[in-house]
């Protein structure tokens, strides 16, 4: 499915599949409602859309999932609070890859306070470009662990057979830092044929902050074609 997609989709039209996608999420976001804010670049679109609302008159807070969420919700003019103030109806994110409701996220480092936002919410909308759709998950999963925690956890995932590899910076020497102050390990499985066990053993994983795997969270999700967005409830 993804494959296929992307080989018949360039870069032009992937970017107006992913703001078609998040546009249309954005339609369904009421008066009154709390909005969980995801972070990477579909959830941009949606954050900058849910701004231009807001501006129409449209009257909702947000609550962002990482620092660019929240620098980007305040240029879009969206009103923010805290997870300790309110709790989100919905949350609109993104995700690196989708499979029959399941998701991997984390690309951009934000996973753990996604999956906070994400999990709190009534509703999770995912919103993605046709290209991250799958039979079967099977990329990287990136693992938050605590800094010190670096070698044992990397350890533990290979012990669940996994390749575990340190996120490097692209623009900085030495790893990614996260939001949280903590390291990522982006560990490869294969294929994963159970999300769900997976996902409870890398939980187990002393020293591990939060996974990238989202398994069960998914409500509806808007797919962003070349010909439209395809709405599927999970």
């Amino acid at each position: 499915m993804a494959r296929n997609e992307r080989r018949g989709m360039n870069e032009e039209e992937r970017s107006r599949a992913k703001r078609i996608a998040a546009e249309r999420a954005v339609e369904e976001i009421e008066d009154g409602q709390t909005v969980g804010l995801g972070s990477g670049s579909t959830a941009a679109h949606a954050i900058r859309e849910l701004g231009r609302r807001v501006d129409a008159g449209l009257d909702v807070s947000g609550i962002p999932t990482s620092f660019q969420a929240r620098e980007l919700a305040r240029e879009a003019g969206v009103p923010l609070t805290t997870l300790d103030e309110a709790s989100p109806q919905v949350a609109i994110d993104g995700a690196d890859q989708l499979a029959a409701g399941d998701l991997i996220k984390g690309g951009g480092g934000a996973h753990a306070r996604e999956k906070i936002v994400d999990s709190a919410a009534d509703e999770l909308h995912v919103v993605v470009d046709a290209t991250k759709e799958a039979d079967v998950l099977d990329e990287q999963i990136p693992l938050e662990v605590l800094p010190d925690a670096r070698t044992t956890a990397a350890r533990a995932v290979k012990e669940l057979g996994g390749d575990p590899e340190l996120r490097a910076a692209e623009r900085k020497s030495g790893p990614v830092v996260t939001d949280n102050g903590n390291l990522i390990l982006d560990c490869g499985f294969g294929p994963i044929e159970d999300p769900e066990a997976l996902a409870a053993s890398l939980a187990a994983v002393p020293g591990a902050v939060e996974h990238g795997l989202f398994v069960g969270l998914a409500d509806v999700v808007y797919v962003g074609k070349k010909d439209g967005v395809t709405v599927r409830t999970v």
